[in-house]
């Protein structure tokens, strides 16, 4: 298969039809059987995300017309190719040539000798990539830049962290050893690391093949990024409890929880799909939990049980926070979703909350860093809620702040929220 070919078929799918890159990628790449062809696409399809907005402008500034209908994957296959050429170390004749036989690849006969002309042109003038907007000159959406400039007043460093590739984090499963005895053994693996600010984390010098780490088919160890992390260690379950992990796949807390307390947990996700990552997530790391296909705005349609002694509310969210990790969501995401967003929030919060025990905990929580989901959503909440109080959490640089927002790099971490609830007793 060409690779670039494949490359172009992920892209497409992602900008045309509106599929994630997570689930467009894998489907291109189970067509390729060597780990550093896999690795090779996957970096042509990232990078696109990252500089749509140049690349589309560089193309189309070569273009005498655009390409429309089905013609619209040799588009995308153009991005590809000027992507190799302006961020890549392939060298350019070989991008050239290899991603003008994609186009023969794909069935475009026809179009071989634009996309040959096209690439040739960029390659010999090399122009500057256009910078005449802010979309063009930080790869952004406008409507998602304007949101960030009300929120912040360092949204410059915000974007350029979110376009840097973030690192691989790992939580080590204290079940089976203390963190500094498995950094040992990263050591003796010869893989260089840091410990996290957070008690089982562990930050990689560099991403590695989790066949490379040691004990992971025995569930020494998972990957989980720092920020993450944090949702177990906050919500800080105790022996006995029933706890509620409610937007639960695809499953890095819910096994976090278990590592850390002997507990009866419910994980629940509307997602039937994701729920299979759960099931294989704790079958690794030999973990025991109910888990349950259901809708976290609607626990009485399946449990009858007591109410909970603490829930994790993982909400449904933007992922604005972890763009680096998936750029794709730049183009997928609308304004109009985070007001959508807001308000199903809103439904889950106020609908879990009915099933905390009084004296418990519910943690918030989401992979967003936009005011409308977070901050503002709880203290919403607090507002509308007689028996819910805020409980500080000591991370936070300001006390008096609703809630504790981690930015996209920070300590080398995704973007993340969290408010921890308490629930007044009778």
């Amino acid at each position: 298969m060409n690779l670039r070919a494949l490359a172009a078929k992920a892209v497409f799918d992602v900008l045309e039809r509106g599929v994630s890159l997570s689930v467009a990628l894998p489907e291109q790449q189970k067509l390729l059987s060597d780990g550093k062809d896999k690795a090779l696409l996957a970096e042509l399809c990232y990078g696109v995300m990252r500089f749509l907005p140049q690349l589309d402008h560089c193309v189309s500034q070569f273009m005498s017309k655009p390409l429309k209908g089905k013609q619209r994957i040799v588009h995308q296959l153009l991005l590809v190719g000027v992507y190799q050429l302006y961020f890549t170390r392939v060298p350019a004749h070989a991008a050239i040539s290899e991603t003008a036989e994609a186009c023969r690849k794909l069935k475009f006969e026809g179009l071989v000798k634009v996309v040959n002309g096209v690439l040739r042109n960029i390659q010999r003038q090399i122009p500057a990539l256009a910078e005449s907007n802010d979309t063009l000159k930080y790869n952004y959406p406008g409507w998602l830049l304007k949101r960030l400039k009300a929120a912040y007043e360092q949204w410059p460093q915000i974007v350029e962290a979110s376009h840097q590739r973030p690192p691989m984090w790992l939580r080590n499963n204290r079940r089976q050893q203390s963190r500094d005895q498995y950094i040992a053994k990263l050591v003796a693996a010869e893989i260089n690391c840091r410990p996290g600010l957070s008690d089982d984390a562990i930050e990689l010098e560099f991403a590695t093949d989790v066949s490379r780490l040691p004990g992971f088919a025995e569930g020494a160890v998972s990957v989980q990024d720092g920020a993450a992390q944090w949702a177990a260690t906050l919500l800080a379950p105790q022996d006995g409890e029933l706890v509620l992990d409610a937007c639960a796949a695809p499953g890095g807390k819910s096994c976090h929880l278990l590592e850390l307390a002997d507990i009866q947990l419910l994980a629940v996700d509307a997602d039937s799909k994701r729920l299979e990552r759960v099931q294989q997530n704790l079958d690794r790391l030999a973990l025991n939990a109910k888990v349950i296909h259901g809708d976290a705005a609607n626990i009485d349609s399946w449990w009858s049980g007591e109410r909970f002694d603490r829930i994790l509310l993982d909400a449904p969210c933007s992922a604005t926070g972890v763009i680096r990790r998936h750029p794709d969501i730049k183009w997928l995401r609308k304004d109009s979703d985070i007001q959508e967003l807001a308000e199903l929030q809103k439904q889950i919060l106020d609908h879990c909350w009915q099933w905390l025990k009084p004296g418990g905990t519910l943690l918030y929580a989401t992979c967003s860093i936009l005011p409308d989901e977070n901050s503002n959503q709880v203290a919403a909440f607090l507002a509308r809620t007689p028996d819910a109080r805020l409980d500080a959490l000591p991370q936070q640089a300001d006390p008096l702040a609703i809630g504790w927002q981690i930015l996209p790099g920070q300590d080398g971490m995704d973007g993340f929220f969290y408010a921890r609830l308490k629930k007044a007793t009778l």
